[in-house]
């Protein structure tokens, strides 16, 4: 393994995991402001600002979260600004993010019935207070587990980002791999770091989602 040893090895994954949940919190505390905006919308009476929410978010979950990173990382570059790395992955990612959460969010909302916007309305409140005051304190409760099960692909979609160079887990791994020559146990450590990260979050979310059903 040359001059590596297993700590110098689990040492370096350490630091490539910390910057995994870093970038994975910045898309999704990021994406979450501007999937709330696009959901705003996308459920929205006015025909323009829901059908620009629908092409939005058809957009990006239309193309691969790679190429999404291609466009970011080496379009700006075309426009005469340099961007690191990190900067287009958290972009990139956010932007993904939004788009989905968007969905879900959408879904929540319109699961809402009908008869409390009617009961809102008949209170002579305006479409921002119905919105706010309303159906978003219902619908977030259904949202709940569908968001925290999503935060399990934002993890695991950080990996892509090593593609442009962006050290994360994934990248710091292949790095280590080549220069140990131990591509097996160096990515079974990888593996292992995105289970620590990821199993939690989906027992948390089947957890949830049980108990809403429960609950319902």
């Amino acid at each position: 393994m040359m001059d590596f040893t297993l700590w110098d090895i689990l040492r370096n994954l350490l630091i490539g995991l910390q910057w995994t949940v870093a970038l994975s919190l910045v898309a999704f505390i990021g994406g979450g402001l501007i999937g709330l905006l696009v959901m705003g919308m996308r459920t929205s009476e006015k025909t323009g600002p829901r059908v620009t929410a629908k092409l939005y978010i058809e957009l990006f979950q239309g193309t691969p979260l790679l190429m999404q990173l291609f466009l970011v990382f080496f379009g700006v570059a075309l426009m005469g600004m340099n961007i690191s790395p990190w900067a287009a992955a958290a972009l990139a990612l956010t932007l993904f993010t939004s788009a989905y959460l968007a969905e879900i969010w959408r879904g929540c909302v319109e699961s809402i019935s009908k008869g409390q916007w009617e009961a809102s309305a008949s209170l002579a409140m305006t479409p921002f207070e119905q919105m706010r005051y309303v159906i978003l304190p219902q619908a977030l409760r259904i949202a709940v587990a569908p968001t925290v099960g999503f935060s399990v692909q934002v993890v695991k979609g950080t990996a892509v980002t090593s593609i442009i160079g962006f050290t994360e887990l994934t990248k710091t791994g292949s790095m280590l791999a080549n220069a140990t020559f131990e591509p097996f146990m160096v990515y079974g450590f990888v593996a292992l770091g995105y289970f620590i990260l990821c199993y939690p979050l989906s027992l948390c979310a089947r957890h949830l989602e049980r108990r809403l059903h429960a609950s319902a």
